[in-house]
């Protein structure tokens, strides 16, 4: 099956990332750390569906997600492409978790320590310089 995939890197003046704790009976990946983020809708650019996602999940607008990396994986359930965007918080609009179990601000060398899927932890490889 393909799933094409569209993920926001929210990042701080601390050059944090705002990662997501999936529920432990999540669908896919229970249990894991990774990006907010996920489907493309049939019609809808990576843009759009990142900018919906980020809504859906967080209950934050996207004011200029800058899209950095295309990435093909393969996954458990399913392969496809993922388009990374990035942009730089704005701490004057709320996040508010709507999915997941938990998220929370890390620096790159802290995700060592958490449970996150092989073709995140290449994302997280190519962002180290990014910002």
């Amino acid at each position: 099956m393909i799933r094409n995939v569209a993920i926001i890197i929210l990042y701080d003046n601390k050059k944090r990332i705002l990662l997501q704790h999936r529920k432990e009976d999540a669908e896919r990946l229970p249990g894991y750390w990774g990006f907010f983020g996920g489907g493309i809708d049939e019609g809808e650019t990576p843009e759009e569906a990142v900018r919906r996602e980020t809504k859906e999940e967080l209950n934050y607008e996207l004011g200029n997600p800058k899209l950095i990396m295309v990435q093909e994986f393969k996954g458990k359930h399913h392969d496809g492409t993922k388009y990374v965007f990035v942009e730089k918080y704005n701490p004057s609009k709320k996040l508010k978790l709507c999915e997941g179990q938990g998220m929370k601000w890390v620096l790159l060398n802290e995700t060592k320590l958490l449970k996150i899927v092989d073709h995140d932890i290449e994302v997280l490889g190519y962002i180290k310089d990014k910002f």
